[in-house]
């Protein structure tokens, strides 16, 4: 029996055994399952900044987690070594053999948060892969975290479906968005879609705080004219006040042929961007 993912916009049509695109939701007898739920690869207790997220409770400390997949294929991806991997790969992987994916319940993971204040922590923030290929775990533990008084942080690409989306806002406090160009050409090449994510933008900037990253790629999106469309459409549609992160690229993953962004380079469409928005950062230099 097929069914369809509605998770995000490619609304994968399953066969039964199926994955999605993501590698991560599965159809099991018509019904669309997860199968990242609680599997945890990555855990660690970071600097808030380094989300990024600049001004949501500075030189505070968050509790990150990361799962496996991701809906997107960015050849540049920093974390392509869980984003990208699927769980069978996992399975047979020397990297990632099954024993380095540990099972936190959500309980587990609102707890282990808990614990952490003595240490600074402010609540945890889902990050490393894309989180919301999982959502279910993310509702399911930013609400007991929530529950405890603490924070919950979003690390995304913004791609999911408004669904998911009215499913996890009442529990998130902030997000940071990849938004990773201005034109449609450049996200159907990393198999995603620029007008999905701007509707997720302004949908989520109205109901929690809100900082956005572009990642800078060398003839790929680094024109002025681009950031200038994308800086005034955020100021125009989101809002002056929100934070952009200009930050520059490294070779990685599958981008490796090529050199890492010009430093001036990124600081000139940074103060160009500073033009249109209130709160410029730079990263990365």
């Amino acid at each position: 029996m097929k069914a369809v993912c509605r998770t995000c916009m490619h609304t994968c049509n399953l066969e039964s055994g199926q994955r999605g695109i993501c590698g991560v939701r599965k159809n099991e007898d018509g019904r669309i399952v997860s199968e990242n739920y609680g599997c945890v690869t990555s855990l660690a207790l970071d600097p808030i900044e380094k989300k990024p997220l600049k001004m949501f409770y500075p030189g505070s400390m968050i509790l990150s987690v990361g799962s496996f997949g991701c809906n997107l294929k960015c050849p540049f991806c920093q974390n392509h070594e869980i984003s990208m991997m699927r769980l069978a790969q996992m399975k047979d992987s020397l990297q990632y053999r099954m024993r380095d994916i540990v099972n936190i319940s959500p309980q587990e993971l609102a707890q282990k948060a808990l614990d952490g204040q003595k240490s600074g922590n402010i609540g945890v923030a889902f990050t490393y892969n894309e989180p919301l290929v999982g959502w279910e775990y993310v509702r399911d533990t930013a609400k007991l975290v929530k529950a405890y008084g603490m924070k919950n942080v979003l690390v995304t690409n913004g791609t999911a479906s408004m669904e998911v989306l009215e499913e996890i806002l009442p529990f998130i406090d902030a997000m940071n968005i990849d938004l990773k160009g201005f034109q449609e050409e450049y996200y159907r090449k990393l198999g995603g879609s620029l007008k999905a994510v701007q509707e997720f933008i302004i949908q989520a900037a109205q109901a929690c705080h809100v900082e956005l990253t572009t990642l800078i790629v060398p003839g790929e999106n680094d024109t002025v004219s681009e950031i200038k469309a994308e800086a005034l459409w955020i100021a125009r549609e989101v809002g002056q006040h929100i934070p952009l992160h200009i930050t520059r690229f490294f070779p990685r993953y599958q981008m490796q042929d090529r050199n890492a962004t010009d430093v001036q380079l990124v600081y000139r469409l940074a103060n160009l961007a500073g033009k249109y928005l209130e709160h410029v950062f730079v990263g990365n230099c």
